[in-house]
């Protein structure tokens, strides 16, 4: 159950606007049209968290952009090249956890991780590989809660 927060709690980020009534962007194309199994995904990302990092570098990331698993609203920009991705922690406000400390760090270290998009149990896409090029805590309207949301850009 979400409880409602105060005006006070509103002001500590950047207000994000709901997402309802803005038009759905396409979202970006896989690497290619093959569907891979988990199995195949667990050799890169070897947890079941959209964030696999490991001594705070970020390894690899998950999405479904909000279709199956709401409480992240990952989302496309107005370019198939840009994802505004939510960062890691499932209730409540989102804090410097380790998955977001990692995101955080790959800002500076400018590297690109893939990112595996989930179709459906045991059905998941590589989606190609990605750099995050920014991250802020915001307070997202529809999610009624702080979350940090990176933008990704598309590498090659």
């Amino acid at each position: 159950m979400k409880v409602g927060r105060s005006s006070k709690r509103r002001k500590r980020g950047a207000r994000e606007p709901s997402q309802s009534s803005a038009p759905t962007p396409q979202l970006p194309k896989p690497l290619s049209d093959e569907i891979l199994s988990w199995e195949e995904v667990s050799r890169t990302h070897r947890v079941r968290n959209g964030v696999y990092q490991q001594g705070g570098r970020l390894i690899s990331l998950l999405t479904d952009f909000g279709r199956i698993n709401p409480c992240y609203p990952d989302r496309a920009a107005d370019t198939e090249d840009t994802i505004y991705y939510t960062g890691n922690g499932r209730r409540g406000d989102q804090y410097l956890n380790p998955g977001n400390r990692a995101l955080l760090a790959a800002i500076e270290s400018g590297h690109a991780v893939p990112l595996f998009n989930k179709l459906s149990v045991g059905r998941w896409q590589h989606m190609g590989f990605w750099r995050v090029v920014e991250g802020r805590q915001i307070f997202d309207e529809t999610e009624n809660r702080m979350l940090w949301r990176f933008t990704l850009e598309r590498q090659g």
